[in-house]
Order: C-alpha cells, then sequence, then structure tokens
C-alpha cells in the first residue's frame, strides 16, 4: 500500500479542510484487492469472479423432454384429432436418468417424463393431456433393436392432436454450447450464477473473497439495544446501522458493539479484532471533544507506517473524520462521525467505496442520476460545503422529495429516505423544481 498524505499536505489545505474527493481519493489510492481464493460454490456466494468461466460441455447435454407425455414420430400423428385419434404402441417408458433408450418406429410412441432424454426415431413430445393417457395391453407388437419389451411396454396410447418436428423437445446446447463464455470475470455470485456454475459442472471457482469488516461504535453513554437506559444514555444504533450497510455492500461484518471511552480499552479491542478484518469502521469520538478517544487512540497505532489521520471535510453532515492502517499488517481503519445520520452518510461515501476495492469491483461509488426537486420551500445549504440531505426519490416521476431536515440525528427521517439529495459546495439556496443531483441508496 501506498503511504497516506503526509501531515505536512494536510497543513497545506486552507484551513486544514478535505473535500468529500480529496478525502475519497486519498483513501482509496491506499486500497487494494484481496488476493483471489478458489473456493466451493456456495462459499462463493456474494463474492466476485476474477476468471472468464467457459463451458465445457453444452447445456443441456442431450435432447429432452420439456414436458411428461409421450415421444412419437411427426408422421404417425399428422391427422391426429378429437374425433379421430390415432392409436399408437407404447414400447416402453423412459425416464429421466435413463440410459438405455427404446427406439420409436412406425406407429409406435414411448412414454417420457420431463427431463428426460429424447429416444432414438422419436421426432416430439405428445403432452399427456394431449392422449388418453394410455391404456393397458398385451406386449408391443413391435419392439425394434430389443430382445425383450422395456419396463412399461405394451399397451396403447390414443393421440388427440398433431404435432410438430421437436415440438416440446428442449435441444442440446439450447441453453449454452460448449467453449461459450458463462460468466465474465468481475461478475458477482448471485443465487442464479452459482446455479449456471453448478448446472455447467464447476464445483470450485476462484474468486475474490468477501471482506471481513469489523464495526464498533464508541461512548460510553451507549447501551445495547434491549437494555434499559440509565440518566444519560441511549441505546447504540451505529453499529447496527453500519453493521448492516457493510453487509449490503457485500462484506462479511462482525458488530463488535459499543466501546466505552477509554483509549486502552478501545486499542486492546481493536488488536484483539485485528486478526479477522480486512477492513475496521469505527463511529464516534473524532471531533474535538475532551472525550473524543479515539483520536488519543488511533493517532499512532500499530507497525510502521500506522497510525490514523483525522480531517475537517467540507460535507454536511459528517465534517469530523478519520482514515488510516492500523496493527501489523496496516489494516485500513474508517473513523466516523458518531451522530446517526453523518455515520449513514459517511459510510455510503467512504466506506462502501472501499469495500468494493476490497471485492475488485468498479465503480466504487454509487451511480447518481438528475431528479427535479419537489420541495414547497426552497433548500438552504451553508457556503463551501457539500451537503447531503435526505430524500424520497421517485424514479418514475424524475422527483425527490426532502425528507426530514437537516440534523444528524434524525435517525426516523433517515428511514423513510431511499436517496441522498446533493447540494455543492457553490449553492446555497436550491428552489423547489431545480434540477438537483441524487443518489439512490436502494
Amino acid at each position: 500500500m501506498e503511504t497516506p498524505v503526509s501531515t505536512d499536505e494536510e497543513a497545506a489545505k486552507p484551513d486544514g479542510v478535505w473535500s468529500v474527493d480529496e478525502h475519497l481519493a486519498d483513501i482509496l489510492r491506499q486500497i487494494r484487492p484481496l488476493e483471489p481464493l478458489e473456493l466451493q460454490l456456495l462459499e462463493a456466494q456474494g463474492c466476485v469472479l476474477v476468471e472468464d468461466v467457459t463451458v465445457p460441455a453444452a447445456l443441456p447435454p442431450f435432447d429432452n423432454s420439456s414436458m411428461d407425455g409421450y415421444a412419437v414420430r411427426v408422421a404417425d400423428v399428422v391427422k391426429a384429432s378429437e374425433e379421430f385419434p390415432v392409436r399408437l404402441t407404447v414400447i416402453g417408458d423412459v425416464a429421466a436418468g435413463s440410459g438405455e433408450l427404446p427406439t420409436v418406429g412406425p406407429g409406435q410412441a414411448a412414454r417420457i417424463m420431463t427431463g428426460a432424454p429424447l429416444p432414438p426415431g422419436a421426432e416430439a413430445v405428445v403432452p399427456v393431456e394431449w392422449t388418453d393417457g394410455g391404456t393397458g395391453g398385451g406386449p408391443a407388437t413391435t419392439m425394434r433393436a430389443h430382445s425383450a419389451a422395456p419396463e412399461g411396454a405394451g399397451g396403447t396410447v390414443a393421440v388427440h392432436r398433431p404435432v410438430e418436428a421437436r415440438q416440446y423437445v428442449r435441444a442440446r446446447g439450447s441453453d449454452v454450447a460448449a467453449g461459450e463464455l458463462a460468466l465474465e470475470a468481475g461478475t458477482v455470485l448471485g443465487p442464479a450464477q452459482i446455479a449456471l456454475l453448478a448446472a455447467i459442472g464447476r464445483g470450485t471457482v476462484t474468486v475474490r473473497p468477501r471482506p471481513r469488516v469489523v464495526v464498533m461504535s464508541t461512548g460510553s453513554e451507549l447501551v445495547q439495544p434491549g437494555e434499559t437506559l440509565g440518566a444519560g444514555q441511549i441505546h447504540d444504533s451505529n453499529s447496527f446501522a453500519l453493521t448492516a450497510c457493510a453487509k449490503d455492500a457485500g462484506a462479511q461484518a462482525y458488530r463488535v458493539g459499543a466501546v466505552a471511552d477509554d483509549a486502552e480499552t478501545l486499542r486492546a479491542t481493536l488488536e484483539d479484532q485485528l486478526i479477522r478484518a480486512d477492513a475496521v469502521v469505527t463511529s464516534g469520538g473524532v471531533s474535538v471533544g475532551a472525550y473524543d478517544v479515539v483520536k488519543e487512540a488511533l493517532t499512532e497505532f500499530g507497525g510502521e507506517g500506522g497510525g490514523v489521520d483525522f480531517r475537517k471535510l467540507a460535507m454536511q453532515p459528517g465534517k469530523p473524520q478519520g482514515f488510516g492502517r492500523i496493527g501489523e499488517d496496516l489494516t485500513p481503519l474508517i473513523a466516523l462521525p458518531g451522530n446517526p445520520v453523518s455515520s449513514y452518510v459517511s459510510f455510503e461515501l467512504f466506506v462502501r467505496p472501499v469495500i468494493r476495492r476490497l471485492m475488485g469491483l468498479t465503480p466504487e461509488s454509487r451511480p447518481s442520476v438528475r431528479a427535479l426537486l419537489d420541495s414547497e420551500e426552497p433548500l438552504s445549504s451553508p457556503a463551501g460545503k457539500r451537503q447531503f440531505l435526505r430524500g424520497r426519490y421517485d424514479a418514475t416521476a424524475g422527483s425527490v422529495r426532502p425528507v426530514g431536515g437537516a440534523g444528524s440525528h434524525l435517525v426516523a427521517a433517515l428511514a423513510q429516505a431511499n436517496a441522498l439529495i446533493v447540494v455543492p459546495e457553490d449553492v446555497t439556496t436550491v428552489n423547489a423544481l431545480a434540477d438537483v443531483e441524487v443518489v439512490p441508496l436502494d
């Protein structure tokens, strides 16, 4: 990994303030994708392919029936009708997985199940609903190339409708042909992709693993949900929200919970967690308060080159931010502010891109769209700061409606939002029906 921006560079910035783009660029240039692993299919779910996967053999590998019914020759049923059905001799059953197959000759049919291979001589499948279902009888009179009647041989079936050649037959290679590209490198493996890999016979696949992200919040006032609040206490929502965000972004997320405002306790907790972390996310303790212990604990942490830089960003919410690398392996750590909305917005802007970079995915950030502002009142924004307001985006109408205010504590409003409304640094007022940038979060 590259060396982080020096404190001299940071000090050279006006008022030591970083832009959102500068902070994100500095983070991403120090992150490299995780090394590939060969994993079993189910272990690879949610991971990113690092190789093109080609089809070794045609899928399906043989012509097979798409219906339960009777395999027939087209000429034998061309004149079949409800009034004048054609009666054929049933020479045997063909089930899925059948090996030795009966040969269908003139005036004959083979009872066949969905997915079973089409027997020699047959040209189409008559659905069972187009027949009388078959009747009992003695042994079939014609058993070409068979010295004895196969299972199910004997009796007749009345066919009430004609079929065309290849009707209700799934052709060999109709899904994918041998040598075709099944999945491209860079594909995220979901259930459908796992199904395709299994169908073409792949038991393992080479992928970049899902990043392991450890999440913890700091603050002696934080209490686990489900416990009774004491005086001055609040429930810890950040660690739950950020863990859920990390999972949603594709990571394996581990929630540590709340750590008290004590630098030694925080350092000890981090040291215990680094063994299972590809990245660490903290919330709280990054401002200028007397009890902001994250700064105290992490400014110098770990081996050579370790430590976390704390910065002021020209954004609202989320002005205080931190990033660095800790421990002997210089594991990335992203320190977020403690207000719930601030930490959520900061995750979207800085942590989600880190997770995607570790997975080898591009682009790292969510794409934005343009929409009309659906607001009765103009929106105000502080000069010199990029503001991220919560909104409800309607893709059909091409509009976005602000939800709640600008306060960084408004969790209820955040729960109603599905997008962020972005107000640039040089804009202080946004009028109703103005064209604005929107980042959908769905």
